[in-house]
């Protein structure tokens, strides 16, 4: 027997004309190219997408096409958000730190037909544009009427979707049509397409929303630190429209100082970004302190939050950290540590140790560890296992590839190439990526374990591990460093420091002082480029 209820797809235009009934007042802020702030409201979020939905239709935009947007996090990136699903066309971010071969590579395999293009990013795509075929218009953003340029059939945003219509009847019929388009940073071989449905994207955003999710209302004043182009935004567009929360948006100014003066200024509640972004805030807020008191969740993704990093925000801040882990493929989010009402009585150590987790799994996702042999493993909190999940959005195959048994199981599990722990309770915790695990003499070691040690020495600023070949062990740890301005560790220091909480085995053999860390689009360590180094012996 079937339930008695009605048939209402979940598009993404209810999430925005949700908005614009409920939250018209409700304000999106912009830090433009200039300095400036650009500030409007929800009614004209509402009013433009629409617009800009009739102005794709107009150009030849048919349902399925894929569109590309090159750009930073601003209002006008908010619209293509509603606006390009709205005219049953599919999002495809692109990232603005690729490589240019990458860059023309995606653009030719999701066969943009038209793309926007940031004015200030512009001579970044005009270098490869001579390699991509198959747009048919590109539309500049936030430039000048006398722009030059080399692109062919150029538009520019406010004037395509100037005359347009605001009373565009939404294109997006169907919960199953796709939505968005997001390539994998391609670390290992060519990028790969997650596509994603408004199905899938609705449920995102109500998972989002849990109250042990990141649980935003219409009180909140959020900061995508995360850019547009990586993941969705991890879904916030979407979450911070459906709730109500005010957005701020900082445009191309990602530098500590200006995000600092940011959520100082436009007293920000919740805020997004990659460990990278706050521990250059970190130190930024130390050496010229502002009051962030305003903070209500520090979010951080992309990649594990030192331990130290975060002590260091709850104890000397005041500011409470949010761990989450998710993937491209996941839409992105998949897990969030907080706390729960049994460890309200645990040391204030002891909590801090559950925030360095990576969460609890979202209502909606599934998890479960698997050993070498396709055996489930206990929920133990020691037991390490390849991480595999599935939900309604979690990928089931990649853009235009079959699915294969290195990303999918038998039955029908999305293989994440993360190797974790799940405690009793629920909390998971990545222990590594399967591909960056040391492997020495038979014994498994962590790098992100000894990254996160490394990291809480005062004179370390980040700290990256990989393995490296070794004639007797295989592999063994090699560590490279960055030191803080202030002075730094020397060897000695960080083996003693790291003598104190590894076995012998597991410190590396040896310690590389460098300027820099490599850092791939999303703002992780390019491990990649580091074994190329130790390669070629550059490093």
């Amino acid at each position: 027997m079937n339930g008695l209820m009605m048939e209402y797809p979940l598009t993404l235009d209810r999430i925005i004309e949700h908005a614009g009934r409920m939250f018209p007042h409700k304000h999106i802020r912009t830090k433009r190219p200039d300095g400036g702030m650009h500030d409007y409201t929800y009614a004209d979020l509402h009013r433009r997408s629409r617009r800009l939905s009739a102005a794709l239709v107009a150009l030849g935009v048919e349902p399925g096409d894929r569109v590309g947007t090159f750009a930073w996090n601003h209002y006008q990136h908010l619209e293509m958000y509603f606006g390009i699903p709205g005219a049953g066309a599919v999002c495809h971010t692109l990232n603005v730190r690729l490589f240019p071969k990458q860059l023309a590579y995606i653009v030719n395999h999701a066969e943009d037909k038209v793309v926007f293009i940031d004015a200030s990013v512009l001579p970044l795509y005009e270098k490869v544009s001579a390699e991509i075929g198959g747009v048919q218009h590109h539309v500049l953003v936030n430039a000048p009427p006398d722009i030059e340029t080399t692109l062919p059939n150029v538009l520019h945003y406010e004037d395509l979707i100037a005359a347009a219509d605001d009373n565009f009847a939404w294109r997006s019929t169907d919960e199953q049509m796709a939505m968005g388009l997001c390539y994998t940073s391609g670390t290992t071989g060519d990028p790969k397409g997650a596509l994603y449905s408004h199905r899938s994207m609705f449920l995102h955003t109500l998972g989002e929303n849990q109250a042990m999710g990141l649980g935003l209302t219409e009180t909140d004043v959020v900061l995508p630190v995360v850019p547009q182009f990586h993941a969705m935004a991890w879904g916030l567009p979407y979450a911070c429209t459906l709730a109500g929360a005010d957005v701020v948006m900082p445009g191309p100014h990602l530098q500590p100082a200006a995000l600092a003066e940011l959520i100082e200024s436009q007293q920000v509640t919740v805020a997004a970004g990659v460990p990278s972004i706050w521990n250059g805030l970190y130190h930024e807020l130390q050496a010229a302190p502002r009051d962030i008191s305003c903070v209500r969740a520090l979010v951080v993704g992309g990649s594990a939050m030192p331990r130290s990093l975060i002590e260091g925000y709850e104890r000397e801040l005041r500011v409470n950290v949010i761990q989450a882990w998710g993937m491209t493929e996941l839409s992105p989010l998949g897990t969030v540590s907080k706390l729960q009402r049994h460890h309200l009585g645990l040391t204030e150590a002891e909590q801090l140790d559950i925030k360095a987790l990576q969460g609890t799994p979202l209502g909606g996702v599934d998890l479960r560890i698997v050993s070498d042999d396709g055996v489930e493993l206990p929920w133990d909190g020691e037991t390490m296992g390849e991480l595999q999940a599935r939900g309604p959005w979690v990928i089931r195959s990649y853009f235009k590839r079959e699915p294969t048994s290195e990303h999918f199981t038998a039955d029908g599990w999305f293989r994440t190439g993360d190797v974790a722990t799940m405690t009793p309770d629920g909390y998971m915790r990545i222990t590594d990526r399967t591909k960056d695990l040391v492997k020495s003499g038979g014994e498994w070691i962590s790098t992100v374990a000894l990254e996160g040690a490394l990291m809480a020495h005062d004179g370390v600023l980040e700290a990256a591990v990989i393995a490296v070949p070794d004639d007797k062990w295989s592999e063994r740890p090699l560590a490279v460093v960055v030191r803080t301005a202030e002075g730094g560790a020397d060897t000695d220091e960080l083996r003693r420091l790291l003598g104190d909480q590894f076995a012998k085995f597991e410190i590396p053999d040896r310690f590389v002082f460098v300027d820099a860390l490599p850092k791939t689009s999303v703002g992780k360590f390019d491990k990649k480029v580091l074994r190329a180094r130790v390669a070629d012996g550059t490093l």
